[in-house]
């Protein structure tokens, strides 16, 4: 795939659509430019190549990416205030970040929204998902796909949390949302937001007695070197989501949005297996740095403890129908218990 120059601002190339057909692809080259704050080796940036090369080849050419990763252009935060401007065309971000844009986002981070995988994957191809995407469009951006980011669970220095007791006087680093504080200090925990960059020299100091995390945090930032007690409290599936500007979006022809959503479709299915695949090693691995993971939670419990939560969203008229719609599926039996 070629790359570009770094450049900011909003560069908009006009579309010449052939007048043959009004299917027909541009007959000029156009460079999109995407963003995200995986490291090269990350499951992410290699699905994010992929949408790449695959609108490429769909689009004959005619619609490539240049990609910055690491970080390159900011934090998650800048990055969609990048991608609302048009400074940057998308960005890859967790649907945490986008809560201070928009509140439905939030309803990803509730715990136990959802009943596991299988209820997860069905909701995020369904269009209770498509809807959630669109309702950002007058924010200047809008969902396209998502990738999956896992399971998250508690992992601590020393001690196995298997009930809500076990969390008692713990500090616990969230993600910097209202949604996980809240959640944390439900559960039993202190909560503590903390940058994820900062989480490893927090653990090693004892700044924080542990974090919530998907398996592979325990590997790829070396966690678990320091936390060595994994426990599978499978409290929140939130989804990582490739925006887009609406703006650009706009600017395509339909044929040019068709190629983009049948690639970014794909590369969410090439991403499954890849996580699926970089998750069992990162177990593997963990387990020869001395990482104990515990099956034995007491879940139910768990639940009990964040049923404020649920109460607090049915009562939201923004989260509530998109709510209700999620646990209608739950009750078609789309679960994975």
């Amino acid at each position: 795939m070629r790359r570009t120059a770094l450049f900011f601002g909003s560069v908009f190339i006009g579309l010449t659509v052939a007048c043959a057909s009004p299917a027909s692809l541009s007959t000029e080259k156009t460079t999109l430019r995407l963003a995200h704050n995986m490291n090269e080796s990350h499951p992410i940036h290699q699905s994010l190549l992929h949408f790449a090369e695959l609108a490429e080849e769909k689009s004959e050419g005619a619609l490539t990416f240049e990609i910055f990763p690491n970080g390159q252009l900011g934090s998650e935060r800048e990055a969609i205030e990048l991608t609302q401007t048009g400074a940057v065309d998308a960005t890859k971000v967790s649907a945490t970040a986008l809560e201070s844009f928009s509140p439905v986002y939030a309803l990803f981070s509730i715990p136990y929204l959802f009943d596991g995988a299988d209820h997860y994957y069905t909701v995020m191809e369904s269009d209770i998902a498509t809807d959630i995407y669109d309702s950002t469009a007058d924010n200047g951006f809008f969902g396209l796909t998502y990738y999956d980011a896992g399971i998250r669970n508690m992992y601590t220095i020393g001690t196995p949390v298997l009930a809500p007791e076990d969390l008692r006087g713990l500090k616990i680093r969230v993600q910097p949302s209202e949604t996980a504080i809240e959640m944390t200090r439900l559960m039993g925990g202190a909560p503590t937001p903390m940058a994820f960059g900062e989480v490893y020299t927090a653990l090693q100091q004892g700044v924080i007695d542990g974090t919530e995390n998907n398996e592979t945090a325990l590997t790829s930032n070396n966690h678990g070197e320091v936390a060595k007690e994994y426990s599978y409290t499978e409290h929140a599936i939130v989804p990582d989501l490739l925006i887009f500007n609406q703006s650009r979006w706009e600017s395509f022809s339909p044929e040019e949005q068709r190629i983009l959503k049948e690639a970014a479709l794909e590369s969410s299915e090439f991403h499954k297996e890849l996580w699926a695949a970089e998750t069992a090693e990162a177990i593997a691995r963990a387990e020869e740095m001395g990482v104990t993971f515990h099956e034995d939670v007491d879940k139910a419990a768990f639940r009990a403890s964040v049923d404020p939560m649920h109460q607090q969203v049915k009562q939201d008229p923004d989260l509530a129908p998109f709510y209700e719609r999620i646990q209608e599926m739950r009750k078609e039996g789309h679960t994975n218990d």
